[in-house]
């Protein structure tokens, strides 16, 4: 019983160690991802308005897509309206 225990104890202790080590590596990515999101907002808001007015048109399908996409909109909805146009066309 005892030698079970501490196969036990042996695998809880690595498997912590394991969750720290993923912890700390979610919480770099997560700070490069709000540093990366910043630097694109401020890229955003340096185009000024024009950009926008471009932005809304590629969405539409006309015009180039040369404009960086609006990250505020969700995943799930934006992918399935693209999704949802490409087999209308």
């Amino acid at each position: 019983m005892d030698r079970i225990n501490s196969k036990l104890y042996l695998q809880n202790c690595y498997i912590m160690a394991e969750n720290e080590r993923l912890r700390k590596k979610a919480e770099l990515l997560n700070q490069e991802n709000q540093q990366l999101l910043s630097e694109l907002k401020h890229r955003l808001s340096q185009a000024g308005p024009s950009n926008n007015n471009n932005n809304n048109n590629n969405n539409n399908g006309g015009g180039k897509n040369n404009s960086i996409p609006d990250l505020n909109l969700t995943n799930c909805s934006s992918s399935k309206n693209a999704s949802s146009k490409s087999k209308k066309k």
